[in-house]
Formats: structure tokens, C-alpha cells, sequence
């Protein structure tokens, strides 16, 4: 019978049942419990070794270890998840199809599903090779440009926007279109290697990138464009960061470093675009969606032009000077509320990603990793992967209420120096400022995703180079992290692997 109901869901056959009622009594309020700083490395933590509280999942760690539900959840609504999970991995193709319910594509992507860009809901990677060697469908480049007039000014001002679109390519580049439509053009890399030494006679290679655009389809960009490519980040632990009270975060923020000690994280500010209110930013590169429904359903549009509630244009993210893209036929459907990805698509969607269980640690108690984790603390890492929060003693989905995490992020921007920066400012952030990103999972990323590409476009290989990659604020921490001795540094990323 689930075989039957899920196959027809794919062919889109089967209009999803409403998400099942919670079951689960909300758990009592029980404040900060858990969340003062550790002082003694001679053991894990209570709770350390379940990084998601009790949605953590136990199950085997193989390429799935990213793809399973809370485990907390009801039996009742585990259908949700599986529908919603049916939904991420749809393959959507271009209007009009007899598949009323799966058209719409495009007429300009980066991907026909979700699941591309996100492969067993972990990281995306830079391709290996240009086009046409290789393409890169998880990986894709933000454009923008500095205000032009005043209303744009007032509109980043008072976070009506976080960029001003490019005015031909709009806010990313599609390198894919539909039949008879030109995709908008080619990400082009190029790289040149940096040798680092390290302590111990040992030494890194950091790669340096350089990013074009080639076979522009639209006519040229605007002379003051500015480009910056985002890998599909990994999908564990999202509804408990969206759990998070806000004043957790913000208990964390120093912006003037009032306290002297060089870390001077921000947060950031956009609009909701369900309440028009301004609030706390939490996802993407640069924090800037509130909710993980803002960020999924602006994926939609960009990524694979389906339009949603909240973006409900059938063209996507094209702009007014790509006419051929703006008269095509698109897939909306008055059975759909005119919607390619309805309401109903939408929250399943939303469920899925809330309840992606982030996997049990291991090795917390290996005396390295304990070693690793005091070293971790006493180089100041932990001062902008802050290690724990506990998420809202009341939310919309039980499992994930009053629960003690440790994803390693303050959700906050910081400086990361001029080797990382992207020059490219998005609401409160500058060209220079980034979300601390969480490390829960890190060390699976090899068995889920079959590589170690980390940071926001993919170039550090490894963790090693990630780190050496951190400046700013953290260039006191990647210093330490450089020249202590090589027992120490194999102890730290023992740690950071075991997360």
C-alpha cells in the first residue's frame, strides 16, 4: 500500500492528505538548562553524544545518515515526512505535461528537484571540471549590485531587501533553461594553489578561486555586478536552529567587541515575508531568510523556477528585461491555487526539513577527542561556534520543543578576513562577513556526500583547510591552529570529525 500511495504521489496522482495533528504534550519551559560553559575536558558532556537533543537518530551511518526523521516523532506522523520527502526529491518538468501537478520548470533552473542541489541532503560541491567537462548543479552564483538611487537605499535600509538584483540576470545566475529558452549563462572557475606550512614539517594547499561568467545569454551584465557563488548547504538539525529563541542568539552578540577579546559577531536583519515584520535571519550563507519556509520556497523560485505562496510569479526569478521568459507558459493550475508548488507542497516540504535528524556523535568519550575538544575551546573556536542552545519550550512541531542541542554556531556574522570575503554585502552582512556555520555532521560529510568540500563555495578540501581559510576574527584562532604542536592539531580535528 505505501509503495502504491508514494508512487502515485511521484506522478502526481495523489493530492497529500493535511499534516496529521501533534500528539506529543509540550515539554515544560526549562530556560537555559545545560547551557553554561564547560571547564572540565575529562569527560563528554550530559547529552553531548545525542547533538539534537531527543530527535537525535541512532540509525546506521551510511550515505542515509542525513535522511532520517527525528526520532522522537509519532508513528502518525512519520506519513508527513515521507510525503514531504517525496516532494523534496520530485523532478519537475517544464509546461504544459500531463502531470498537472509536476510542471512548471523554469523556464530557467539551477536543478529540477531539490534533492539535486541537496544529494542525500547534505553538501553541495563545486564541479570538477567547466562546462561542458562537468556542470555545476549544486553549486551557483548570487549576483547583486550597490544601490542606484535612493529607494533602493531606503529599501536595504529598512531591510525590505538584503541586495539590489542584478537588473538583466536577476539575484543568482541559471545556468539551465527549458526547451527554446537560453540558460543565462556558464560559472567558470579557476584556481591557483597556496602553500601553507604548518607545525611539525607538515604543510596545506589552499586553492585560490577565481569566478567568470561565460556564454551570456541575455546581453551584458551591469559594469558594477557583483558575484558570489554558495554551495547547497547541508540539510541535519534546521528546524531546531529555527527553534533557537532569539534572544540566545543574541545574548552571544558583541558588534562594537565591547569585551575586547576580537570577536565581534552581528546578527542579522530581513523581513519576514508572512508577517512584514523585521526579525532575526538565521539561514544561508549570510543568514539572510528568517525561516527555513522563507529559504525553501525562495529555492523553488531561483533554483528550479517554481513558483510557491510566497513567490508566486510562474516565471521564477526572471526579470522584465528576459520577455521571452516572462510570456512563456508556465504551469500554474486553478486546481492549485494557480500555484506550480502549493500551500500544501509547501508545508510538507517545510515538515521534511524541519525534522532532517542530526545523527548521534561518536567517539565522544576517545581520549583524543577529549583532548581535541579542550584545545577546540582553548584556541577560541568555540567563541563563534558556540556549542549548545536550547530550542523553544513551545513550537509548531513537538518533537523539536525544549530541547538541549549542540550544533557549534551562533548564527551570528562575522569577519573572516579578505581571503574569504566575496565583496558582495547582503543586508547587515558586509563583503567580508559570514553565519558561522553549524559543524553538527561534519564528520559524515565523506559517507553522505562522497567528498570533504567545505565553506561557502566548496574550495577547502578538507577541515584542515578550512580552518586555514579562517581570517578576521578567527585569524588568532588559525594562527594557534597553525603552529601548536601537530599531537594537538590531530586532537582538534579528531574533535571537529567526530561532531
Amino acid at each position: 500500500m505505501m509503495k502504491r500511495f508514494l508512487t502515485m504521489l511521484a506522478v502526481g496522482a495523489f493530492a497529500a492528505a493535511p499534516l496529521a495533528a501533534a500528539t506529543v504534550a509540550a515539554a515544560p519551559d526549562h530556560g537555559r538548562a545545560g547551557l553554561a560553559p564547560t571547564t572540565d575536558f575529562s569527560a563528554p558532556e550530559p547529552g553531548e553524544d545525542r547533538p539534537g537533543g531527543d530527535t537525535t537518530h541512532t540509525k546506521r551511518l551510511d550515505r542515509n545518515a542525513f535522511s532520517h526523521s527525528s526520532a522522537n516523532m509519532a508513528f502518525e506522523r512519520e506519513m508527513n515526512f515521507k510525503v514531504g520527502n517525496g516532494f523534496f526529491r520530485r523532478l519537475w518538468v517544464s509546461a504544459p505535461a500531463s502531470t498537472k501537478a509536476a510542471d512548471g520548470l523554469g523556464p530557467l533552473y539551477n536543478a529540477k528537484s531539490c534533492q539535486r542541489c541537496h544529494l542525500k541532503d547534505g553538501r553541495g560541491h563545486p564541479p570538477t571540471a567547466n562546462y561542458p567537462d562537468d556542470v555545476a548543479e549544486s553549486m551557483f552564483l548570487r549576483l547583486s549590485i550597490p544601490p542606484q538611487n535612493g529607494a533602493d537605499r531606503t529599501a536595504l535600509e529598512t531591510h525590505q531587501v538584503t541586495v539590489i538584483p542584478e537588473p538583466v540576470y536577476g539575484g543568482q545566475l541559471q545556468d539551465l533553461a527549458i526547451q527554446g529558452h537560453a540558460a543565462e549563462g556558464r560559472m567558470h572557475i579557476t584556481y591557483k594553489e597556496e602553500t601553507v606550512e604548518l607545525s611539525g614539517g607538515e604543510t596545506a594547499s589552499l586553492r585560490h578561486p577565481t569566478y567568470t561568467v561565460t556564454d551570456l545569454g541575455y546581453g551584458p551584465m551591469h559594469p558594477d555586478v557583483m558575484m558570489s557563488p554558495r554551495v547547497a548547504p547541508q540539510m541535519i538539525g534546521l528546524g531546531l536552529l529555527e527553534q533557537v529563541p532569539a534572544e540566545q542568539i543574541l545574548a552571544l552578540a558583541d558588534p562594537d567587541d565591547a569585551d575586547g577579546d576580537g570577536i565581534s559577531g552581528k546578527p542579522q536583519w530581513v523581513t519576514d515575508p508572512e508577517t512584514g515584520e523585521v526579525v532575526l535571519g538565521r539561514f544561508g550563507w549570510k543568514s539572510g531568510n528568517p525561516s527555513i519556509d522563507a529559504q525553501a520556497q525562495g529555492a523553488f523560485a531561483g533554483d528550479m523556477g517554481i513558483s510557491t505562496p510566497m513567490k508566486p510569479a510562474g516565471s521564477g526569478e526572471c526579470t522584465q528585461a528576459q520577455e521571452p521568459c516572462i510570456t512563456a507558459v508556465h504551469g500554474g493550475d486553478e486546481q492549485y491555487g494557480g500555484m506550480e508548488a502549493h500551500q500544501q507542497v509547501t508545508d510538507l516540504v517545510l515538515f521534511y526539513s524541519r525534522h532532517l535528524a542530526v545523527p548521534a556523535r561518536r567517539d565522544a568519550d576517545d581520549p583524543q577527542v577529549l583532548r581535541g575538544k579542550a584545545v577546540f575551546y582553548d584556541t577560541g573556536c568555540a567563541s563563534c561556534h558556540n556549542p549548545k542552545f536550547r530550542t523553544f519550550a513551545e513550537g509548531p512541531e513537538p518533537e523539536l520543543r525544549d530541547q538541549l542541542i549542540w550544533p557549534y554556531t551562533d548564527l551570528l556574522l562575522h569577519d573572516m578576513g579578505d581571503g574569504l570575503a566575496d565583496n558582495r554585502p547582503e543586508g547587515e552582512a558586509s563583503g567580508r562577513e559570514w553565519r558561522t556555520a553549524p559543524l553538527w555532521g561534519i564528520g559524515l560529510t565523506e559517507t553522505v556526500s562522497g567528498h570533504t568540500n567545505f565553506l561557502h563555495d566548496g574550495r577547502a578540501r578538507n577541515v584542515t583547510e578550512a580552518v586555514l581559510w579562517h581570517g578576521g576574527e578567527a585569524e588568532a584562532a588559525r594562527e594557534a591552529f597553525r603552529t601548536m604542536p601537530k599531537e594537538d592539531r590531530d586532537a582538534l580535528l579528531r574533535f571537529v570529525n567526530s561532531l
